[in-house]
């Protein structure tokens, strides 16, 4: 069985990336496929045969992609796949529209339908930093991708949703089924702390639609100490109206996160994530998480086992959430053990088995059509 990986592009470490990076030690000879590599900006890849599209050789290609937007759809549908038996593609976008021959199967594992495209279109056009006539001209791009994004999927034989938020989503936009495998958390990375300390904690990418606004109004009025890791736009804006209580930690590493997750009071969500590796993370550190009750976190945070879920999404309903918690109510090896069912073992074992069967009922279903043929 020769495979081959496809990926939207390689230019930041992120959870679709862990997705990736897990396929390829699963299939250590299978070349990747991309758009385009950042190489340093993406580790675990080094010893990988990626192929990059045409846009790697455009002007700015790496750096400035946003500009061939509307290039994308094209130079992904010229990856040559004809020499594989199975295609997997990775996506959030467009490497679910990759040609493929009629007797090689195409198993898709999707992170989301394109979120400019469905959920997000109205919010992405507000928010993006360009004159007013590229921004008249977007809404007509973005039509047309939308047109091309629903016939793609059309091209994938199996679609893997990476939780059941995407899978309702799946079947929302692209009216297709999916099966549920929910992506790889480095658990062996953590473990439980002898002693907690004081301070709550949160972190990630620090985007607007992470809410961490909401965190800053809590803890300012709370004066309880709170540590926010992680770089992004909005970290001017929030250390600005944070009071000393409130740490901003920047950029840690994997093992600074594992022993600040561990020590922490609980760790605090209080966005709308897909999954949400971080709060697993959290609790493979064997602390609770108190998670806005929508999205993923519906789907990994047992209330009262391993975390709280609050359901109204403002700081009035946070601060009294917090205010409420008891952070020695909590039995750490009980979490622990809940999130290990989420483990890169885990995932890879039961893709894996997942392709193998996919597989084999694609190779039965190909030899049954050409008997009824003859």
């Amino acid at each position: 069985m020769k495979v081959a990986l496809v990926h939207d592009y390689l230019s930041q470490d992120g959870g679709a990336e862990r997705v990736l990076r897990a396929f390829h030690e699963l299939w250590p000879d299978a070349p990747i496929f991309v758009l385009f590599c950042e190489p340093g900006n993406v580790p675990g890849f080094a010893d990988a045969q990626i192929h990059e599209s045409f846009l790697r050789w455009l002007p700015f290609g790496r750096t400035k992609y946003q500009w061939y937007l509307p290039w994308m759809p094209i130079a992904t549908e010229r990856h040559n796949l004809h020499d594989f038996d199975v295609v997997i593609s990775s996506t959030s976008a467009f490497a679910k529209g990759v040609l493929t021959r009629p007797d090689t199967l195409h198993i898709s594992y999707c992170h989301t339908p394109t979120r400019y495209l469905w959920t997000d279109t109205h919010e992405y056009i507000a928010d993006l930093k360009y004159n007013r006539l590229v921004k008249a001209v977007l809404p007509k791009l973005i039509h047309k991708l939308r047109l091309w994004d629903k016939m793609s999927v059309d091209r994938v034989d199996y679609f893997v949703a990476n939780s059941g938020t995407v899978h309702s989503r799946i079947q929302k936009y692209y009216r297709r089924d999916s099966d549920v495998i929910y992506p790889p958390v480095d658990t062996h990375i953590f473990q439980p702390a002898e002693s907690i300390g004081d301070y709550f904690v949160s972190g990630g990418r620090l985007v607007p639609y992470k809410r961490f606004d909401l965190l800053v109004r809590v803890f300012n009025r709370l004066g309880k100490p709170l540590k926010i890791f992680g770089i992004g736009p909005e970290l001017s804006k929030l250390q600005a109206q944070a009071k000393s209580n409130i740490q901003f930690l920047g950029r840690i590493s994997e093992m600074e996160k594992a022993d600040l997750l561990a020590k922490a009071q609980a760790f605090l969500h209080p966005q709308i994530e897909d999954l949400g590796i971080t709060p697993l993370e959290s609790m493979a550190a064997g602390r609770p998480v108190i998670a806005y009750g929508v999205g993923g976190a519906t789907e990994t945070v047992i209330p009262g086992e391993t975390g709280v879920l609050f359901h109204e999404q403002n700081w009035e309903t946070i601060f009294d959430t917090v205010l409420r918690f008891d952070p020695t109510a909590w039995n750490s090896q009980k979490i622990r053990s809940w999130a290990e069912r989420f483990s890169v073992f885990h995932f890879k074992e039961r893709f894996h088995s997942y392709v193998d069967n996919k597989y084999a009922v694609f190779q039965n279903e190909r030899a049954r059509c050409q008997l009824e043929v003859r």
